[in-house]
């Protein structure tokens, strides 16, 4: 039954927020548009600029993380990120309806989708009189529209159906909810703009929405089941995913890690990244430091550009990539698991396990000397002692002859037990124990560059969000030939995107032999790690009621998330109201 109730009753928490946040509105290149070129960017960019607050690492980037199997946040030493305990309860699945977490996931993404529809609003009378400009921008913000309800169906199992802010939203569920933002893509994907500049929907992208509308179907038409992926859903993914690669307008990036770099948004990789450059730098580098020791510099020319501390790979997620590689070092089978970026003395280089700490003393003695515009932290998953830019006591950095001084951090993060013991040596185990919640615990993932505009690692950044790329079309179309049974095929896409790696050849992975449905898995993870997917991902192939660390709920009602209660108070009075999922 279609629950009809006030749009803005159910965004409340959210409207309430719009005019206490520090987000500047987006300015977009004017260049772009005919004569009614103020209005129209005037309408869009706040749509657009409003993703990187959604995707926010304490919004829904957060909520799909720590969820999911990739990482664990504890309370660092007893003093940082407890925030609440809703980093604790999300991870456990313990999560309940008033969890900030949640709230904030909710609040900030159902203001995106208000925003499409204030924008949708000013442009269609432009476009029914005429403006090209307008009616290119209106197509673009009715696939956003459509991008962003499958972002709130995929985690509460609903979508919002408004076509303008006169009338009551309905809210849908289901098979209707799948067919809604279906029919928002296929509304535009034969009209939309094929070419635009960094930041924009394209066709491309919305053949890649349509493709993971129908990879995800059968978990969103039954969302607590188990998942009945059709020969029908599974050729749609099959024929967008063809669209996209048949193209010829994007190509697989040799060096993986520059799919996140400054400079990314001329990669040809990326299909749909929000454009952070210049007036539109905004709130990634969250993305680039959230994970990062408190005590590494990874700008020495910015002194305040540091990490937090935040969460780490699970040892359960980290098992996976020993498994794949056995007694190789992942380090040096796979360009994606990490790349080396510091010029660490051999001598200083040291095994994992069974290695004696650097002492105290041989912090003078140990370090190399580089220009601060040169340096670069290493890449991909961290492990052990780290090194980067090393500071005094006056909170300055040590310098040499040829620029700074560059040793192995000493661990300073933090008011508890762990502060000035030693150096940051990352571990494998994190937990939620007192031992495995001390800041050096588990392994850091370092994905996105720290940014050479941003002076403080958090704002102003020049990385573009990535959202969408190719090695995710290719892997899609694995999946749906896999589960059509072509595992030749499936087993070429996945070969594709592994020997595409190859600015460093000795550690591009080698092609696989064979493929089922744990490896491809298993793949996506090692491809995907840390951009939003993992949740889903182990919903669609059965594996998020299993165990991990710490997490031992098995309930299927966990795949949805509650409907925060703020959002249930804020229209109680409303007759037919939006009923909590079940299982809450």
């Amino acid at each position: 039954m279609k629950n009809r109730i006030l749009y803005i009753a159910i965004t409340l928490s959210a409207l309430l927020n719009w005019n206490c946040t520090d987000l500047e509105e987006e300015r977009l290149d004017e260049s772009e548009f005919g004569g009614q070129a103020e209005i129209v960017s005037g309408a869009i960019a706040p749509a657009y600029g409003y993703i990187s607050w959604t995707w926010r690492h304490t919004n829904y980037y957060g909520l799909q993380l720590i969820a999911s199997d990739e990482a664990v946040l504890p309370f660092r030493g007893g003093t940082d990120w407890f925030d609440g305990g809703k980093f604790i309860a999300t991870h456990t699945h313990a999560i309940t309806p008033t969890n900030d977490l949640v709230g904030d996931s909710w609040n900030e993404l159902t203001t995106n989708i208000s925003r499409t529809l204030a924008a949708i609003e000013v442009l269609r009378p432009l476009a029914e009189n005429g403006d090209s400009e307008a009616q290119g921008a209106l197509y673009e913000m009715i696939a956003l529209r459509g991008y962003l309800n499958m972002l709130l169906l995929d985690s509460w199992g609903l979508v919002l159906r408004k076509e303008s802010s006169a009338e009551l939203s309905e809210v849908l569920r289901g098979q209707e909810a799948v067919d809604y933002i279906e029919a928002e893509l296929m509304s535009v994907v034969d009209a939309i703009n094929t070419n635009r500049g960094p930041g924009r929907i394209t066709q491309a992208a919305v053949w890649g929405f349509l493709a993971r509308l129908h990879l995800n179907a059968a978990v969103y038409r039954d969302p607590y089941g188990t998942p009945n992926f059709t020969t029908e859903d599974m050729n749609a993914v099959i024929t967008y995913t063809d669209n996209i690669i048949n193209s010829g307008g994007f190509s697989l990036s040799p060096e993986y890690f520059d799919l996140f770099n400054d400079d990314n948004n001329s990669n040809s990789e990326l299909i749909f990244a929000l454009d952070q450059r210049g007036q539109l730098r905004r709130e990634h580098s969250r993305w680039a430091y959230w994970s990062i020791a408190g005590s590494m510099f990874p700008r020495p020319e910015f002194p305040s550009a540091d990490g937090t501390d935040g969460p780490a790979i699970t040892v359960d997620f980290y098992q996976t990539w020993v498994d794949a590689y056995g007694a190789v070092d992942p380090a040096e089978a796979d360009a994606r698991f990490y790349q080396r970026n510091n010029m660490v003395p051999d001598a200083q280089l040291m095994d994992l396990e069974g290695r004696e700490p650097l002492l105290a003393t041989e912090t003078d003695n140990s370090y190399y000397c580089i220009d601060p515009n040169a340096f670069e932290m290493d890449r991909g998953i961290l492990r052990g002692i780290q090194w980067g830019p090393r500071k005094g006591d006056d909170g300055s950095f040590l310098t040499c002859d040829d620029g700074v001084r560059i040793g192995p951090i000493q661990q300073r993060k933090g008011n508890g037990p762990d502060r000035d013991v030693g150096y940051v040596d990352h571990v494998l185990n994190v937990n939620f124990t007192t031992e495995g919640s001390l800041h050096n615990t588990g392994y850091r993932v370092s994905k996105y560059q720290f940014s050479r505009t941003s002076p403080n690692g958090n704002n102003f950044s020049s990385v573009d969000l990535v959202l969408m790329r190719l090695a995710e079309i290719y892997l899609m179309r694995a999946e749906a030939k896999l589960r059509n049974g072509d595992s030749a095929g499936a087993l070429a896409d996945v070969n594709t995107v592994r020997a595409s790696r190859t600015a460093r050849p000795a550690q591009t992975p080698e092609g696989l032999a064979s493929i089922d449905a744990d490896i491809l898995f298993r793949e996506r993870g090692f491809e995907l790690y840390w951009e939003g997917f993992r949740r889903g991902d182990q919903i669609r192939f059965g594996k998020y009621e299993d165990p991990w660390t710490d997490k031992t709920d098995s309930d299927a009602n966990k795949r949805l998330f509650p409907i925060p209660q703020s959002a249930i108070d804020a229209a109680s009075g409303i007759e037919g109201f939006l009923e909590q999922n079940q299982g809450y």
